[in-house]
């Protein structure tokens, strides 16, 4: 199964008199895709993750800026409440059936935990969980990139085992640390400008399937 990566932020005064407030600076800072400008989906929660949503919005006919966005959600702002917006993002991806790389549109997902909601789950996952993608996106597949290449894992399937095949080639190995590098630069230039513009308190990025993703990404963007 892939892995996910994340990015987890809490800000000083969080409460839910400012939360709204706080992610709406949040999601100016969204580096929005080319292709798919625009915040494409809402969806608002009351209690947990169990419930069903007390608003769900298709927002993808006339995408919102996110002072619009955030004037819909404070028709909901409670401290048990989640709100969960979808965009999307420009990442360079490999394309195995076409045998090259492209910049496009892919899925972001961003979150603001009330102080309540779930049992108070922002205190662990941050008062604003931003899913990032794929961890691959980032990492690379099958321990290729970085200072791990020569013990990269076996392939599980026929699809990874030819993409595997090609990254065997200097020069395809060589693009695909650049492309991830590139997407890598991308995340990081983001990072600092949610710290820029948020009374952070701390940020985190992590994933699913890396023990230290954040020391992965350093290690792939100082090799040369």
């Amino acid at each position: 199964m892939a892995n996910q990566a994340y990015g987890s932020v809490w800000c000083n005064g969080f409460s839910e008199e400012t939360m709204l407030g706080l992610f709406e600076m949040l999601l100016e800072t969204v580096p929005s895709s080319q292709s798919w400008p625009g915040f494409s989906w809402l969806v608002i929660r009351a209690v947990d993750s169990t419930e069903s949503p007390l608003e769900e919005r298709d927002l993808r006919g006339f995408p919102p800026t996110a002072s619009e966005l955030i004037e819909i959600a404070q028709n909901h702002l409670h401290a048990d409440c989640c709100y969960e917006v979808q965009a999307n993002w420009d990442l360079w991806t490999y394309d195995l059936s076409a045998g090259r790389w492209k910049k496009g549109a892919e899925r972001l997902e961003l979150i603001c935990n009330g102080p309540e909601y779930d049992a108070g789950i922002c205190g662990e996952a941050g008062h604003f969980l931003i899913d990032l993608g794929m961890e691959h996106l980032f990492t690379g597949h099958g321990n290729l990139l970085g200072a791990r290449s020569s013990a990269a894992a076996a392939p599980q399937h026929p699809a990874e085992a030819e993409f595997l095949r090609r990254m065997a080639e200097p020069e395809n190995l060589r693009e695909y640390h650049e492309k991830t590098r590139e997407n890598i630069v991308s995340l990081l230039d983001w990072m600092r400008k949610i710290e820029a513009a948020l009374p952070l308190e701390r940020s985190r990025l992590w994933s699913e399937g890396e023990d230290n993703f954040e020391a992965r990404l350093d290690e792939i963007v100082a090799l040369r």
